[in-house]
């Protein structure tokens, strides 16, 4: 039997610390999964729309199920000319806009970080800082 990993909540508080600071005020919603990315925790910051916390879920998810950023997955996409129809996953939680980080610990993703509410690069970056922040 296999012992799998995952985040706790601990680091999930750790990276949304991380993230927050980087935003100062700007809004944006916030997501830190388990390695099967379900949420662990999701902060809907000030002044941020409806519509980014179900984004940022998905993000996340994304990150952790597929094992990659959810910005490499749209580049992939994109570099090949096709529609971007992720429904080739199988799954319609699936997304490929960037803003999705999955976390690794000696090469195994234990979670994930999902950002939604900033341009797309703005969303990687700082996933990029929460998912930093977990490992240390």
């Amino acid at each position: 039997m296999r012992a799998m990993q995952t985040l706790e909540l601990l680091e999930a508080e750790r990276a949304v610390v991380a993230m927050r600071a980087a935003l100062g005020e700007t809004p944006a919603v916030l997501c830190v999964a388990d390695a099967h990315g379900d949420p662990l925790l999701v902060v809907r910051l000030s002044g941020a729309k409806a519509s980014s916390v179900t984004i940022a879920l998905n993000k996340a998810y994304t990150a952790a199920r597929e094992r990659v950023r959810t910005y490499d997955i749209g580049q992939r996409y994109k570099n090949a000319g096709e529609a971007f129809d992720l429904a080739y996953y199988g799954d319609p939680r699936y997304v490929g806009w960037g803003g999705g980080v999955p976390v690794r610990v000696g090469g195994e993703v234990v979670g994930s970080v999902g950002v939604s509410g900033l341009p797309e690069l703005e969303d990687q970056r700082i996933a990029e800082i929460g998912a930093a922040a977990i490992i240390g």
